[in-house]
Parts: C-alpha cells; structure tokens; sequence
C-alpha cells in the first residue's frame, strides 16, 4: 500500500470510527466520510462523492441505511464505478449475511474495475449496546419477530479489525469473509446473557411482523420501520443459523465471544438503569 489516504464511508458508524480509531492508531493517513465530514458525503447525493473519493488510495464503504434498502444496488453501482473512475485502488465493502439485497451489491463490487474484499457480517453484538436495541435493553424487554432462530452474533471490534486487514494488506484481495461470532445463540438466550452480565433483569419476546412493524412505525416512522421490519422477516428464518470462519481465516485467530461482549458492556455502564 502507498501512502494514499484511506477513505472510510460510515466513518461514524459502528464499525467505522472503529476502523478510523485502529488506522489512526497504526499512523496512516485517514479520511472520514460522512453526512458532518468536510466535504460531507452523502448517500443521497452523488453529485458529493466523486469530491470525497478523489485521491483515496483504499475505500472502506458501510452503506446507510441498510444494503437491504431497496436503493443501495444502484447506489453501489454508481459508488464503485466513481471509484473506479477516481483511481482508488481498493474497495472493502461492508455486507449483511443472508440478504438478497446485500448479495446483489457483493456481486457489483465483485465485477467492479476496482479491487475489492467483501465482508458478509451476521447480527452485530453491538445491536444490543449501541443500536436500536439498546433501549429495550435498558427497558428490560427485547422485543423481536425471531422467534426462536439462533444467530452467530459477531462482534463490532472483530469486523473492524478485518476491515483494516483487509484495507491495508494485499492477501485479502479478492476474498470474501463470512464473519460471525464462535456459537449459535438465540434471541432468548442472548438476553439471558445480558441479564447475568449487567445483573438486571432483560427478557426476549417473540412477537409478529405486524406487530413489530407497527410499534418501530411510532418510534422511528413508516420508511424505518418497513425496512426493518422486512429484513427481519428475511433474515430470521434460519438461514444464519450456521458459523462462518472469517476472522479465523483474515485474523488467524478466533472470534469474541458474546459472553465476553456481555461482560465487558456491563462493565462499560451502558447498561445501568438510567
């Protein structure tokens, strides 16, 4: 890798101030994206990213909302041809595992003029610390329509660190990392886990579809709402419901565990009662 600033979309994001604070840390030259960046990017406006992505050398893209939106193959399309177009040399593209959505823009960074990785993450562990969860969470009830599907919830921190793997080391060229936690969890049990950790009480219930999308369309609107809800009803039919090697196969080591996530937001206080 040359010197070139890599460029993180979603720099805000979950996983990306993570990749931004281990790039910094490492002493490369970074760039930030986002809707407050300087010039902002945003993924509503492409007229903003050929400006953004002038002069990135590697581009790590975490797309907003959501890959599931009926949007983002197009938005991808067009970002991986501006890419192209601005001389980057590298792509690495944050994708969601069991989505149909998500698969479609994989296969337009694949066939790109851009090199590129591609990460196809499970449920992320921080969706109950730093997400949309994290409120029930604090209320003490987790209400899903998932029934009873386990996932293999990955850890924010294990996919930031592929990423920056895959950012700045040439070997991860052209791969694809399934990325997931180390065992199968249910939604049931993961709060279970978070009611020992945090010492409160939190219980997971399962409810319909319609239900959820009618409570998330008051807190958050009808557009949000809908598109949770449907990739919820995609993804929560057990098609995850297995373990991938990602992080073993990018790290060479094994992924964190949830308990050990449990333990250490506890710890944090991001689960006190407030």
């Amino acid at each position: 890798m040359d010197r070139s600033p890599i460029l993180v979309i979603g720099a805000t994001g979950k996983t990306g101030r993570r990749i931004v604070s281990r790039l910094t840390g490492f002493g490369l030259p970074v760039r930030e994206a986002s809707r407050g960046s300087v010039p902002p990017f945003d993924w509503t406006d492409p007229s903003s990213w050929p400006e953004v992505l002038r002069g990135a050398g590697a581009v790590y893209v975490s797309f907003f909302p959501d890959l599931a939106a009926p949007g983002a193959p197009a938005a991808i399309e067009t970002l991986t041809e501006c890419a192209a177009d601005a001389g980057v040399e590298r792509l690495v593209l944050l994708s969601g595992r069991g989505e149909h959505n998500a698969r479609r823009c994989e296969t337009i960074v694949s066939e790109s003029r851009v090199d590129h990785t591609l990460l196809r993450a499970s449920w992320f562990a921080q969706n109950f610390s730093e997400g949309h969860l994290l409120h029930p969470v604090l209320e003490g009830v987790i209400a899903l329509p998932a029934g009873d599907v386990k996932e293999p919830f990955v850890d924010a921190d294990d996919v930031a660190d592929v990423a920056v793997a895959a950012l700045t080391e040439d070997h991860h060229l052209g791969r694809c990392y399934e990325l997931t936690g180390p065992r199968l969890v249910t939604f049931a049990e993961a709060a279970a886990e978070i009611s020992l950790a945090a010492g409160r009480d939190v219980e997971y219930v399962g409810i319909s579809a319609e239900r959820f999308r009618a409570a998330l369309t008051q807190d958050a609107g009808p557009e949000f709402a809908d598109l949770f809800t449907g990739l919820c009803e995609e993804v929560f039919d057990g098609r995850n419901a297995s373990l991938g090697s990602g992080v073993r196969q990018a790290l060479g080591r094994e992924p964190r565990d949830f308990t050990d996530f449990c333990r250490a937001t506890a710890a944090s206080g991001t689960w006190t009662a407030r």
